[in-house]
């Protein structure tokens, strides 16, 4: 039986590539037999990470992920040096923290700018050439799977644009579903609770941390490694007829105590 969760011969755009998730999805979906198409603003880091998975397995792109030019270049390339593109990993995002009545327009706009318009604009692209393949025939062109947060379904206490963001993510991963299902392409979303990466090094740390674990059902944080399964999952076969759902991998942090 050949393994429901290959991804072989699979082109797949992974945002934020340069370090945490991004990079440990990029590592497993090559393990697991598809190309990493990897993209950063880290030029240094998503160059060293292509080198290590070899040619053959990778290539990047450098750009923001928030600028609507280089979504489409970036998409573009991708296509034409590939053929196609079967799966995005729409992970790349920032933290910028302040309290509500202390967050400055800029900060509010920084987060939302990535986060969320990112999402959007990676996910249109990718999208109109799964559609594209759709109209020539090809019954499955591909797999969409929206990184969210725990934060977009309970809110967080100093980033309500975090937050804001990724409950847009949600409504983006329902919308986007519905309107392309009938062609074949299938979008989820990732939830994700507290994951050891930088991005959470401040939640982690001493201050904090005893009040983030007294949530996790597991009683435990998670590794870049462990949530990237079931990212891989959602992109693969196993998944062929699920759509339109969140998948937390949060350790139960969504239900708490």
């Amino acid at each position: 039986m050949k393994n429901p969760m290959s991804l072989e011969g699979r082109n797949i755009i992974v945002t934020g590539a340069g370090q945490g998730v991004g990079e440990a999805a990029a590592e497993l979906i090559v393990e697991l037999g598809g190309k990493a198409i990897l993209v950063d603003v880290q030029d240094e880091k998503i160059a060293a990470l292509a080198d290590k998975l070899g040619a053959e397995n990778a290539e990047f792109h450098v750009g923001s992920v928030a600028d609507p030019g280089f979504v489409q270049d970036m998409v573009g390339s991708a296509v034409r040096d590939n053929g196609a593109v079967h799966g995005l990993v729409n992970n790349a995002g920032i933290v910028r923290a302040a309290m509500i009545h202390k967050m400055s327009y800029e900060v509010w706009q920084q987060v939302i700018d990535v986060n969320l318009t990112g999402v959007y604009l990676c996910l249109q692209a990718v999208g109109r050439h799964m559609l594209e393949r759709s109209k020539d025939g090809d019954k499955a062109p591909g797999s969409i799977v929206n990184v969210s947060s725990i934060a977009g379904r309970r809110g967080s206490i100093g980033q309500i644009n975090y937050g804001a963001a990724k409950a847009g993510v949600l409504g983006i991963t329902m919308s986007a579903a519905k309107e392309w299902g009938r062609s074949g392409i299938r979008v989820n979303s990732a939830c994700f609770g507290v994951v050891e990466t930088e991005m959470t090094e401040t939640i982690r740390s001493e201050k904090f941390r005893d009040t983030y674990m007294k949530q996790v059902v597991l009683e435990r944080f998670s590794s870049p490694e462990e949530v990237v399964k079931g990212v891989c999952f959602l992109l693969s076969d196993a998944s062929s007829y699920i759509t339109g759902q969140h998948l937390s991998i949060d350790g139960g942090a969504h239900i708490g105590y």
